[in-house]
């Protein structure tokens, strides 16, 4: 499945769950990299998300819950056909469905040179 969705600010809150080492050693252990402490957020239009979600509901790639944090599911994906991340979907989250947060070893917009409102592909 291939989507474009828009580039958007998040909330903040990714960076200290990404800084955690619960979350990070999990990620380096299923996702063979240590996430870069804050996620991309692309916006897709509300057409992909039956396909988005069943793919989440679907998914056997998942970080079970601790005591302190909670569950998140993850996909590999390719962003603008150049680079591999990973999108994410943590149970808990405040954002709406049509957020997808991205999780790559580097930081993202710094990598492409994103700002919100640019348009970006993924693919997984």
């Amino acid at each position: 499945m291939k989507v474009s969705g828009e580039v958007s600010s998040g909330l903040g809150n990714a960076a200290f769950f990404l800084s955690q080492d619960f979350y990070v050693n999990n990620f380096i252990k299923n996702c063979g990299f240590k996430p870069y402490p804050g996620t991309l957020n692309v916006i897709v239009p509300e057409e992909y998300l039956d396909q988005i979600n069943e793919i989440k509901n679907s998914c056997k790639n998942i970080i079970e819950p601790d005591e302190d944090f909670g569950a998140v599911k993850y996909i590999k994906a390719i962003l603008n056909d150049e680079v591999d991340v990973f999108i994410v979907f943590p149970a808990k989250t405040e954002h709406t469905e049509n957020y997808l947060e991205i999780i790559a070893e580097k930081k993202l917009r710094d990598e492409l040179n994103l700002k919100d409102g640019d348009i970006v592909t993924l693919e997984f």
